[in-house]
């Protein structure tokens, strides 16, 4: 059946101005510096992992504040060789947030570890410390704590939790550059910490991602298993510094970053700064545009922290208006503003529920969230009038599907 046949009449927002084009949720930001770094790459001749990567690793280290910085192929496999480097593997545990994208418990999978998950703080996307406690038992190694949308964690808690317990921890930092937590960039507090540099993220290269760790035994254990066990520096055996000798050190994974996308890394790190101003201005100008909205919560910027504003989460107080969240993302739609979810929870998604037999209700916090939340667009290149543009439909739908309640 066509559903958009199905839809209902309170799906209409007849007479609404709307937007001429359509607003993608994200847009990245390429311009002529970052072209010509990935040209002079291409006119180079070294188009696989090689001094671009390592500049873009030094440079990388240097913003976050990290001693090394090891780079590879996405933030999918910067988790998976942060855990293999830990020694993470069958009949070990590791707890990790409900609310994420799937890599993040995927990886735990595919070296033989269980995923535990625990739920979020109520009203919140990020891990409840006091549900991680809950969870632990002699077969936990490490907890992988998730900053979502680019606001921390509660790190003091977790790291007290892992040091009471002889834990490690790896932060999944995909949403968390320049994210500052107690004074600190993440990416400097726990013992490794993942960054994704995916077309939407703050920075990126296409495709990559970044470890970082204060552990030189860490490093260059990621350094070698990125690239099949190889030993060190044997990505130079085809310049001329090199030699065809290598030795294979550890069955390893084929993760390594190209220079291509460290090209493209290297302009974007320089912009970083700017980006982040961008998305600040524009999530300062959304709470303007929709703070005396009582059916929209907005995300709260602790003046402790650093949000990343990697993503603008708002929830929707569903009890105060006549339509769900979905035929909200649709009305938007219709307004010609793009959306996304930020998360389905995975004990909903059929691979983590009939594997471990879990149950809507078993993540209340986490459900009641994921029903509520949507995510619009936030994103440098977006003009204020784009701003502007999304505060308008929000507004217009609200006020047209409120129900009036106040409680």
């Amino acid at each position: 059946m066509n559903r958009e046949a199905t839809r209902s009449p309170l799906e209409v927002l007849p007479g609404a101005p709307g937007r001429a084009e359509f607003l993608p949720f994200h847009r990245p930001w390429i311009d002529d510096d970052d072209i010509a770094e990935v040209t002079d790459t291409l006119r180079a001749g070294w188009l696989t992992m090689g001094p671009k990567t390592a500049r873009f690793e030094d440079e990388f280290a240097r913003y976050v504040g990290a001693r090394y910085a090891v780079a590879v192929s996405s933030g999918t496999a910067g988790l998976h060789l942060a855990l293999d480097a830990l020694g993470i593997g069958p009949g070990d545990e590791v707890i990790t947030s409900v609310y994420t994208f799937t890599s993040t418990a995927a990886v735990i999978l595919h070296l033989g570890a269980t995923p535990v998950f625990a739920d979020v703080l109520p009203g919140a996307l990020t891990i409840d410390p006091a549900q991680v406690a809950a969870r632990i038992t002699p077969r936990t190694r490490a907890i992988v704590p998730v900053h979502v949308a680019g606001a921390p964690c509660d790190m003091d808690a977790l790291l007290s939790l892992a040091s009471r317990h002889g834990l490690k921890v790896v932060e999944d930092a995909a949403h968390a550059l320049p994210t500052a937590y107690g004074g600190r960039r993440v990416g400097t507090i726990g013992d490794l910490t993942a960054f994704s540099f995916y077309a939407v993220k703050t920075i990126t290269t296409g495709e990559g991602g970044m470890v970082t760790t204060a552990s030189p035994e860490l490093a260059e254990r990621i350094r070698t298993r990125r690239l099949h066990g190889l030993s060190r520096d044997a990505w130079k055996r085809y310049s001329a510094e090199g030699s065809w000798y290598y030795e294979v050190t550890y069955p390893g994974y084929k993760c390594n970053m190209s220079d291509l996308n460290a090209a493209l890394g290297l302009q974007q790190l320089r912009k970083a700064d700017r980006f982040h101003a961008l998305r600040a201005a524009h999530a300062a100008r959304y709470r303007d545009g929709l703070a005396d909205l009582p059916e929209v919560d907005l995300p709260e910027a602790d003046p402790s922290i650093t949000h990343a504003w990697h993503l603008y989460v708002v929830r929707l107080r569903l009890e105060r208006l006549k339509i769900g969240r979905d035929a909200f993302i649709r009305l938007l739609r219709d307004e010609n503003i793009g959306t996304s979810v930020h998360f389905i929870p995975l004990h909903l998604q059929p691979c983590y529920r009939e594997r471990f037999g879990y149950r809507p209700g078993d993540f209340p916090n986490a459900l009641d969230t994921f029903r509520r939340v949507v995510s619009l667009p936030l994103y440098p290149r977006m003009s204020e009038a784009d701003v502007e543009d999304v505060i308008g439909a929000v507004r217009r739908i609200v006020e047209r599907y409120r129900t009036g309640r106040v409680s």
